[in-house]
């Protein structure tokens, strides 16, 4: 078995490797293009699929189990995801790769449904396996960010990923709005974007580097030999373009993370990362944050789409929620440069995320309001809903990562969190759905609405500001290695 070279196993007073990092500009090239491919995958295809299921004949309640049923696997699955990420003694760009085609296939069975209120057990199985797969996609893209550039450039290079990403979600956006209205009435056809953009993606992850592994996994590394160097413009001599043997990175990156932990570094027990105030405050503001706001785009779609008189879907249904996720993810673009630009500038987490929980009870009373007032007013409304959600995903990564950073867990918070996440999407579909078939649109959104004043209460009373305690206080910030008596941690 290979390990780290001894050389960096050491304690140091240079710079520590995380700050020795070089890379091309292809390198940031090639996570910006795969970022845009999986941005593609995204959620907005699942509004058109419910959106479709719905003119099958499938009612409200089955849409809403069928989309749950993606969630709740997520839910179950994410922190074990995050967990295998961190240990991981395989490579983290296969699983990325893997879990794309996997992704892709899943969701074009759609294809394969019958009219009528049938094939439920197609849906939820590939919503099963969707779940699974996507799962894995989140922690993995933000391993190798944190793998590749380290924590000193992981803010910067997330917040890209994160933009093109976005950019990613409105190109699918567009032209699954585009296929389903010239191939009307046959508009499952635009499902087959996830398959092309899977395709993309695969291609993409092969030019990603693998990075240090164990800073892949939150865990402060040491060394100031050039190890971690990315710059792949060598000479013919086998160093690096600082003059180093180039011997010792190839050693490190083909090293497990889990196990180059276990012999050398402490990491923190779950339960002192999980049961950090920070960690519980950021689950529970995420999880009622997504519980208020998952099922008011579905809402909107059935608000906006309507049914023709013999009940079947709108030429115009799949365009306007195609366009309602266009504004949406268009804005969140927009929030996450201008979140990427203030962070810079100083701006702390707190006041941007307060800013993203604020958006959500403006948009349900907008919404409410509006309903009866045309397609245009509330399309206007996915403003709101980028802004919320741009600032929101930009500053999970970055809080995780603070929270984290030297306890060697920061993928299993990743998956930890957006478990907490997907929870309150999944309920928020579910139970938001009954509520539309009993009840109707207004109840639901009024339910939204309500719910919605949770999340800001809880970040505004119980959330620190984290901006600059990235690894301060954790086993490593101090450089502690293994034979150090830690308390409170764990080999794993």
């Amino acid at each position: 078995r290979l390990s780290l070279p001894s050389s960096n196993l050491q304690p140091t007073t240079g710079r520590s490797r995380m700050n020795t990092f070089k890379y091309k500009p292809s390198t940031r090239v090639a996570f910006a293009l795969t970022a845009f491919f999986l941005g593609e995958l995204g959620d907005g295809l699942n509004i058109f699929q419910g959106i479709y299921l719905v003119g099958l004949g499938w009612n409200e309640g089955s849409v809403g189990i069928a989309l749950s049923t993606m969630g709740f696997t997520a839910l179950i699955v994410q922190t074990f995801a995050g967990d295998v990420i961190d240990k991981t003694h395989f490579d983290r760009r296969a699983f990325l790769a893997l879990a794309s085609i996997a992704t892709a296939v899943s969701a074009s069975a759609i294809l394969f449904v019958q009219e009528g209120n049938n094939d439920h057990a197609l849906i939820f199985g590939t919503k099963v396996i969707e779940g699974i797969s996507s799962s894995f996609i989140g922690p993995c893209v933000a391993a190798l960010t944190l793998a590749t550039f380290g924590p000193d450039r992981f803010d910067e290079v997330m917040a890209s990923n994160i933009l093109w990403g976005h950019v990613g979600s409105v190109v699918s956006a567009v032209l699954a709005g585009a296929v389903s209205y010239i191939m009307y009435p046959n508009i499952k056809y635009c499902f087959l974007v996830i398959g092309f953009s899977a395709l993309m993606a695969v291609g993409g992850v092969q030019f990603l580097p693998q990075g240090d592994p164990l800073l892949g996994r939150g865990l402060q590394t040491h060394g100031n030999k050039g190890t971690g160097t990315l710059d792949n413009d060598v000479s013919n001599s086998g160093g690096d373009a600082d003059g180093n043997d180039k011997s010792d990175y190839l050693a490190m990156e083909q090293s497990s993370p889990s196990s180059a932990a276990d012999e050398e570094y402490k990491v923190s027990s779950y339960r002192e990362v999980f049961l950090d105030r920070k960690t519980m405050v950021l689950c529970l503001t995420g999880f009622f944050f997504h519980f208020a706001n998952a099922n008011v785009l579905l809402v909107l779609g059935e608000l906006m789409g309507g049914d023709n008189d013999d009940g079947s879907v709108k030429r115009t249904a799949i365009p306007l929620i195609a366009g309602a996720i266009v504004l949406a993810q268009f804005t969140m673009t927009v929030a996450t440069f201008a979140g990427d630009s203030m962070t810079k500038s100083g701006w702390g987490r707190k006041p941007l995320f307060m800013a993203g929980l604020l958006t959500l009870p403006v948009r349900c009373a907008l919404i409410i309001f509006w309903k009866d007032a045309g397609e245009a007013f509330l399309l206007s409304t996915q403003i709101l809903d980028g802004l919320g959600g741009g600032f929101f995903g930009l500053l999970h990564p970055y809080l995780v990562a603070d929270i984290t950073f030297g306890t060697g867990r920061f993928n299993v918070l990743m998956g930890l969190t957006a478990s907490c996440f997907g929870l309150g999407g999944t309920l928020s579909n579910l139970l938001g759905q009954m509520v539309v078939e009993r009840m109707g649109h207004v109840a639901s959104l009024t339910g939204s609405l309500v719910i919605s004043f949770i999340p800001i209460a809880l970040f505004a009373i119980g959330m620190p500001e984290t901006y600059g305690q990235r690894g301060k206080g954790n086993n490593n910030s101090n450089q502690e290695m293994a034979g150090q008596d830690v308390n409170g941690s764990a080999l794993v």
